[in-house]
């Protein structure tokens, strides 16, 4: 009883937290395009829960597949199974710092209807003597011993995580990884430990897109920028000093610029409007005009083109 009872208050939590959280997007590539009356927006977010055990539990990720239902056994490089993010440097992840607070992985654009897997694709620990693991835990009571995380099969196969989830046409799907490092980290008895799909959960965030919407962009800039700040704010009836949703985004240099895609989850209303302002080192500050934001959609602000500093 008190499992499912902790499994659903942590449900609950990151939904709450979800709904203010801002999607960072580095590095991702997949899904594109534009949209049709087939296809919907999947956007992958991953959280977790507290460990008594663990002070660090570090992944690496170079790819992020979604797998269709009845495709189960197909490769990863399977044409069919579209993919929801790649990363060129491997995206690295503590999950013991997100405790119920969630982090994007990845936004694609996929075709309709249900889908029993999200594979993550691992970067594979070194094994050369007295290299660093880059998928490793580290353990509360020795805080200065990287322990290599073994996975099997999840640099070739991926770490198969079971939905099913749906992506409903024409919506925003926001779906998140649940991770429960006490039941997917598995001892070995010998010192080591195994990363397995127990543990790890889709949580399909259903009740955030009843309510919320988001707020999306590009932002972009010819000279070379590392990372920016974008905070939201809401305007009308309600003025806020501080935001409702703020976080950090990264560059990559793309197409001859250097840009990173963000996204924002916010409510929808009628009465109350958003302010998106971006602030980066070396660049004027960036306010956007004030925007509505339905529920179950985006508001695109598009591309948003950063003016260096006098």
């Amino acid at each position: 009883m008190w499992k499912r009872m902790s499994a659903l208050l942590t449900m609950v939590v990151a939904l709450g937290i979800a709904s203010f959280a801002l999607l960072q997007f580095q590095g991702c590539g997949g899904g594109g395009g534009s949209g049709s009356s087939s296809t919907g927006t999947l956007q992958l977010a991953i959280t977790d829960k507290q460990s008594d055990n663990f002070a660090q539990v570090v992944v690496s990720i170079r790819e992020i597949r979604a797998v269709p239902a009845g495709r189960e056994n197909a490769a990863d490089n399977d044409p069919g199974l579209p993919i929801v993010a790649q990363f060129s440097i491997p995206r690295v992840i503590d999950v013991m710092q997100l405790q119920f607070v969630q982090q994007a992985l990845g936004e694609a654009l996929l075709p309709a209807g249900t889908y029993s897997q999200i594979r993550l694709i691992l970067e594979p620990n070194p094994t050369g003597q007295g290299q660093t693991p880059v998928n490793y835990l580290v353990l509360k009571t020795d805080p200065a011993t990287r322990i290599p995380l073994t996975t099997p099969s999840a640099q070739q196969s991926g770490l198969k995580i079971l939905g099913p989830i749906t992506v409903k046409q024409g919506q925003i799907n926001a779906v998140m990884i649940d991770f429960d490092p006490n039941t997917a980290i598995v001892a070995r008895g010998n010192g080591a430990y195994n990363l397995k799909p127990t543990g790890i959960r889709l949580v399909q965030l259903a009740a955030v897109l009843g309510q919320y919407g988001s707020i999306t962009g590009n932002v972009t800039a010819f000279a070379p920028w590392s990372s920016a700040t974008v905070a939201v704010k809401r305007r009308g009836t309600i003025n806020d000093v501080d935001p409702i949703a703020s976080g950090r985004i990264f560059s990559n240099y793309t197409s001859g610029t250097w840009q990173a895609p963000f996204a924002a989850f916010v409510p929808g209303s009628t009465s109350v409007s958003y302010k998106t302002f971006i602030t980066a080192n070396g660049f004027q500050v960036y306010s956007s005009p004030a925007v509505n934001v339905t529920a179950g959609a985006a508001t695109d602000l598009g591309d948003i083109g950063l003016t260096t500093s006098p």
